[in-house]
């Protein structure tokens, strides 16, 4: 019997690894293209399209004055009291911090609310420090490990994007910190005598209490009495957590396929929980998108090769799901049968193929999860709906581009893992402005049909999009990576569809946001170890760097934000061009800094992403390469747009084209969180006076009850003391109403 103590389970920090191929990596050569764009100089007399919170951008043709993805500098969509762009960032950045306190720039207030354990509703004990709060509890509590999130303006019992008196936070619990759940903390009884994947087992309230701290909570909020900020309705009709144990409905292309058949739904259209929630997106009708990203640690494999076939078991594994694979350390799939309260509680996070049929057992409960999930926070009655043909594979989150009357809808998801690639996805649906505010029968409409690209980058600095669809790409019964027999295993199996299409690999590709201002694409690569270390991941110009800081090996340890700019300014496009722009780097790191980062913005694994209304990019971090010098931390930034900027050369040899540089008047540290804890999510009232941001496994005490010593995750509000919109001090307000 095994007592583990005072061991934070960090799951977050594990990165699989199982992209076996060869494909190149956006190569080695970049092609002279410094004038193919205009320089963006500065933000002087732009005006940023406002969502409004969650209002679609209702974009014109590229003829139109007031089209936003054409390149008119220009281009402008009325804005909620008309606030514009600034032309630099006039708040005073915060220093570095390795403090257990959070610390925010001069003139905000920076608040905890909603930690793990609150009671959505009455008659639930408060959160004690004593961690014995029933497992069953948490189907009523905010869950562990806060990720990302969406403020949905209410009105009434109505979705109202410019509400900002009242709303529906919606937020994802990306995992568990298992020993400050457990009144035992890590608690496993060993037998070395079992299978490989029982030789560990748990505790069947722990499973449960685990389960019940995955998913996602949705929670009303109003406006406190003195108009700073928000406080939580309870009670309200609206309060709910879906989690891990939630039917969830399969949606599109992939539901009724024999690949998602198992004992719970022998007709495979339905599956039990989302899991491993991390950022979030929204939807242009009003929904939440919530992202399935690390699911394959909660499931486990025995030994059942011989009972699948070549294509079964090379597809398992291209997800890291090999022989004897006991999962990470959630172990769900452990407890004794004997004390499951519903039916194979326990037994369907084993997909080890045991039975006659897929009929009989939960071979396949692994290909149920992976999606991009939508829900509808404010039809409290409604079933998620995992929306299969976005794809299968570690989501990280999910954003759309600006939507046009009469053209697609297009989203963009990246694949957080070393070595995966970026996606998109174009509606078959032509947008609709009657659309907005549908639920999920929207949903319905754009995201059950349409075509799932994957990203090529190429060594002349131009881009492709190719289609992962059924007989094209080579994607058929003779495909030598996998041979697929239709569009169901294309989205099952999407990244060895990926493979075969000839994607580039990329340095963990995590949050997507789209610039209000010019339609640009950024995503944060976050780090990748193996950069320029292993023959399969080489140095490349989208990719440059692979080097040596504070005696770690080689690798890409500090991260970049690339992004792209669509053919035409059509997100539809099949092609694009693209610059990397900015390079996370500590500042004294000269050879590797080629941002030019200064004490004030330096900045280390670009995580979360987020483009305000106004244009304002907010840059947050999940750092564990700088952390001797600062914990995580949140920057804003005011970028240019794809090549802006010059060419430079990595300390590797690798040319390849960087941003402008940055300074203090365009990037500045504008949080930074307490020790030991990851800064992520993040969301903002349409009124533009609070900021939401989250604070995953935090150091220390932070978080934890008065007295107590168990930190935890929580939201943080921020609002600026006088009353006033975040960054008021930088932008032209003279003729705001807000």
């Amino acid at each position: 019997m095994t007592l583990l103590n005072n061991e934070r389970t960090l799951a977050h920090e594990v990165v699989e690894d199982s992209n076996p191929t060869n494909n190149t990596d956006f190569q080695t050569i970049i092609n002279r293209r410094l004038n193919r764009r205009n320089i963006l100089k500065g933000g002087t007399g732009l005006t940023a399209a406002a969502f409004f919170g969650a209002l679609p951008l209702v974009g014109c043709s590229e003829d139109d004055d007031n089209s936003i993805a054409g390149n008119d500098d220009n281009a402008a969509i009325p804005a909620q009291g008309d606030l514009k762009r600034p032309d630099t960032l006039k708040f005073e950045a915060v220093a570095h911090s390795t403090a257990d306190t959070m610390t925010v720039a001069a003139g905000y207030k920076a608040e905890m609310i909603l930690p793990l354990g609150t009671p959505l509703n009455s008659g639930i004990e408060d959160w004690k420090d004593n961690r014995e709060q029933s497992a069953e509890s948490f189907e009523w509590r905010m869950g562990d490990n806060h990720d990302g999130m969406w403020f949905f303006g209410k009105n009434g019992n109505a979705y109202d994007a410019k509400a900002s008196e009242n709303s529906l936070l919606v937020m994802n619990h990306e995992y568990v910190n298992s020993s400050e759940l457990s009144p035992f903390g890590y608690y496993v009884t060993q037998d070395n005598d079992a299978a490989p994947i029982f030789q560990n087992r748990r505790l069947a309230s722990d499973v449960r209490r685990e389960v019940n701290c995955h998913g996602v909570s949705v929670v009303e909020l109003t406006r406190r009495a003195d108009g700073m900020g928000y406080e939580m309705v309870p009670d309200s009709k609206y309060n709910r957590r879906i989690t891990s144990s939630t039917t969830a409905q399969l949606a599109g292309p992939v539901a009724g396929s024999a690949l998602v058949k198992t004992k719970f739904d022998p007709t495979g259209y339905q599956t039990r929980g989302i899991n491993n929630n991390c950022g979030a997106g929204l939807s242009p009708w009003g929904t939440y998108l919530t992202t399935e990203e690390n699911f394959l640690g909660v499931f486990a494999r025995g030994q059942d090769a011989s009972q699948l076939s070549a294509g079964d078991n090379y597809a398992r594994e291209r997800y890291g799901a090999v022989e004897d694979f006991p999962g990470w350390e959630y172990l769900w799939h452990t407890p004794e049968a004997k004390d499951a309260k519903i039916a194979d509680e326990f037994s369907r996070w084993d997909m080890t193929a045991v039975g006659a049929s897929a009929a009989e057992d939960y071979r396949y409960g692994f290909n149920t999860f992976g999606y991009i999930t939508e829900i509808d926070p404010f039809d409290q009655n409604s079933i998620p709906q995992k929306r299969t043909a976005l794809g299968r594979f570690a989501h990280e989150n999910c954003a759309y581009a600006p939507v046009e009357q009469g053209k697609p809808v297009v989203f963009y998801m990246g694949d957080d893992a070393r070595g995966e690639y970026i996606y998109k996805f174009v509606s078959k649906a032509m947008w609709s402005n009657s659309d907005i505010g549908g639920g999920l029968k929207s949903g319905d409409k754009y995201l059950n049909d349409g075509t799932l690209y994957v990203a090529v980058f190429n060594e002349d600095g131009s881009g492709e999009w190719k289609a992962l669809v059924h007989g094209q790409n080579g994607l058929d019964a003779f495909n030598s990576v996998l041979p697929f027999n239709g569009q169901d295993e294309v989205l099952v199996f999407a990244r060895a569809a990926a493979d075969a299409a000839g994607a580039t690999k990329m340095d963990r590709p995590e949050w997507v946001s789209v610039s209000p201002m010019t339609g640009d694409v950024y995503v944060t690569l976050t780090n990748n170890k193996y950069r320029g270390v292993r023959d399969d991941q080489p140095v490349s110009a989208s990719n440059p760097r692979s080097y040596q800081s504070n005696g770690k090996a080689l690798g890409n340890d500090n991260g970049h934000i690339i992004r792209w700019a669509e053919a035409g300014g059509d997100h539809a496009a099949t092609s694009f061009e693209w610059d990397i722009y900015l390079f996370g780097a500590p500042s004294d790191l000269s050879a590797e800094n080629l941002s030019q980062l200064s004490d004030n913005n330096d900045f280390s694994s670009p995580d979360g992403l987020y483009f305000d209304p106004r244009g304002v990019l907010w840059i947050q971090t999940d750092d564990g390469a700088y952390t001797d010098t600062s914990s995580c931390m949140l920057l804003a930034a005011l970028p240019g747009k794809v090549s802006d900027g010059s060419m430079t050369t990595t300390s590797a040899g690798q040319s390849t084209r960087v941003g402008t540089s940055a300074s203090n008047d365009n990037i500045k540290r504008f949080f930074v969180g307490p020790e030991g804890c990851e800064v992520t999510g993040i969301t903002m009232a349409p009124d533009f006076k609070t900021l939401f941001i989250n604070i995953q496994h935090p150091g220390n005490t932070w978080g934890a009850v008065a007295g107590g010593s168990i930190p935890r995750s929580a939201t943080v509000m921020i609002t600026r003391e006088d009353g006033d919109v975040i960054l008021a001090e930088s932008f032209d307000t003279a003729d705001s109403t807000t």
